[in-house]
């Protein structure tokens, strides 16, 4: 058995966490919304056609905010076309995804949704076939209390009362052929500085984020973010990322190592961020949102097969599997190791589209194999981000070296004096003997240590058998200052520890 070990300490701080690394994405993808999130008819719908069945499932996972109406759709899209009679909305060309967008929900629809979820919106505005005019006159619609054209027509709609949305996204991907209106990152960094002036003397308490590169493979990459930056470090609080991740090559080994891939990518980032800080002698630094990340590459084939302009097709609906939980896990870690800059992360997407929540219309909903890693961070990691001190055999990829078999983050939460151990076994073979020191916690106690296993890495969730999901049976015991625990081999693990009273 390979043996690893660690020093936890209450001193050993990295940063607060902030909630909102536990955010996610509804786009108007697919049947992201239609069939998933709402669905008029369907025997769980509510007064307004929300599925309560998917609600219950969102707030199990603790969401604290939503990103929408996208990406990719955001950039051709008319936030005009969703407001107002329904009956009087267009159906529109969606370009992005090539469907029909019939705008039976819109901005208002949604931010109804985000209350009965419990969690914020974070807005994406239009830089792709619009701009600064656009761009205003949407905050002026959602934030502004009254005695304007845009704030007086929300009331018209039946909105009294301003939605106060905080967050927005300056555009989505500009860098990105595949974009409508795809920037330069010279025209992109003028036009988001404009529209971040405009927006802010609407509402100057809202939080603006610019667009990085769409993922680090992209050839202009870190140049976007650097020359970008030199024109929206000032008026913007977060710079984007993107990522996603397959096992293409079906490397299961090397498929477990690409929280180092996600690291160098976070650390890129930052380093380009004060680099531009230095430069424009700022006292601000800038910090990450990671607002889209998760696994995607199942349904690549057949979502090429999928004919144009229908509505709701089932656009990018990947079957999660346990190794795909497993990177999920690390993914979280990872961002909760850079807690100091990663402030908002959201997972793409939420339901249906490549989602922790899958639905048939009319039908069931069900949890996908990524449900629990996503969960159990959100819920269990609320507090400080704590620097463990660790030492672990490690292992050689085809595309990595030094990978650490024991993948881990510390979240301590002093209000509640609890400590939890977010732990990663990326050994697909063998076990792991895991000595973890918390003699700083002092009259501690072993709560619980849950795991998420499978003899079979390729095994999947059905509305029909869950056959991936957590017990809290794991091998853990505290004694003396010192946990000593069992890691099943590829295996997913959160033990937490509770301060006696």
């Amino acid at each position: 058995m390979k043996k690893a070990k660690m020093v936890v300490d209450k001193e050993y701080k990295i940063a607060e966490v902030d909630d909102r690394i536990y955010g996610s994405f509804i786009e108007h993808l697919g049947r992201a919304v239609y069939g998933g999130i709402y669905e008029p008819g369907h025997p769980e719908a509510d007064e307004q056609g929300f599925r309560k069945d998917v609600l219950d499932l969102v707030k199990q996972l603790n969401v604290p905010i939503v990103r929408y109406p996208g990406g990719n759709m955001v950039s051709a899209y008319n936030w005009e076309d969703g407001v107002g009679p329904k009956e009087d909305r267009p159906k529109r060309l969606e370009l992005a995804w090539r469907t029909i967008e019939t705008n039976q929900v819109g901005t208002n629809e949604f931010a109804d949704w985000a209350k009965k979820a419990g969690t914020e919106v974070m807005m994406a505005i239009n830089l792709g076939t619009r701009g600064i005019d656009a761009a205003r006159n949407i905050i002026e619609y959602t934030n502004h209390p009254g005695g304007s054209y845009w704030s007086d027509l929300r009331k018209k709609h039946g909105y009294e009362q301003p939605h106060n949305i905080k967050t927005w996204c300056l555009g989505n991907e500009m860098d990105g052929p595949w974009q409508v209106g795809q920037k330069t990152p010279y025209e992109y960094g003028r036009l988001a500085k404009e529209a971040a002036k405009a927006m802010r003397l609407v509402d100057p308490s809202i939080e603006l984020v610019t667009c990085g590169s769409s993922n680090s493979s992209m050839p202009t990459f870190p140049e976007w973010e650097a020359e970008t930056l030199d024109h929206t470090y000032e008026e913007a609080d977060y710079i984007s990322l993107h990522q996603y991740f397959g096992n293409y090559d079906n490397d299961s080994q090397n498929y477990l190592a690409n929280g180092l891939e996600l690291e160098r990518f976070i650390e890129t980032v930052t380093s380009i961020c004060d680099y531009i800080k230095a430069k424009k002698r700022s006292k601000k630094t800038m910090m990450l949102s990671f607002d889209e990340w998760n696994v995607w590459y199942h349904s690549k084939d057949s979502d090429s097969k999928l004919e144009p302009w229908t509505v709701a097709p089932p656009q990018l609906e990947d079957v999660y599997n346990f190794e795909d939980a497993l990177l999920v896990g690390s993914i979280l870690i990872t961002f909760l190791k850079h807690a100091d800059r990663v402030k908002m992360a959201c997972m793409a997407q939420l339901v249906n589209v490549i989602a922790p929540i899958m639905t048939d219309n009319m039908g069931a909903s069900w949890k996908q194999t990524i449900f629990y890693p996503y969960m159990h961070t959100s819920v269990f990691g609320r507090g400080v981000s704590l620097h463990p001190v660790v030492s672990s055999p490690k292992f050689d990829t085809k595309d990595f070296t030094d990978v650490e078999y024991l993948d881990t983050a510390v979240v301590y939460n002093e209000e509640s004096e609890e400590v939890t151990i977010f732990a990663l076994n990326r050994h697909i073979s063998e076990e792991l003997k895991l000595d973890i020191n918390v003699s700083s916690f002092e009259d501690y106690q072993l709560k619980e240590h849950i795991v998420l296993e499978n003899e079979n890495l390729k095994a999947v969730n059905t509305v029909f058998k869950e056959d991936v999901k957590p017990h809290n049976k794991g091998k853990s015991q505290l004694k003396d200052g010192f946990v000593e625990a069992v890691l099943t081999k590829a295996s997913w693990n959160v033990i937490r520890l509770k301060k006696i009273n």
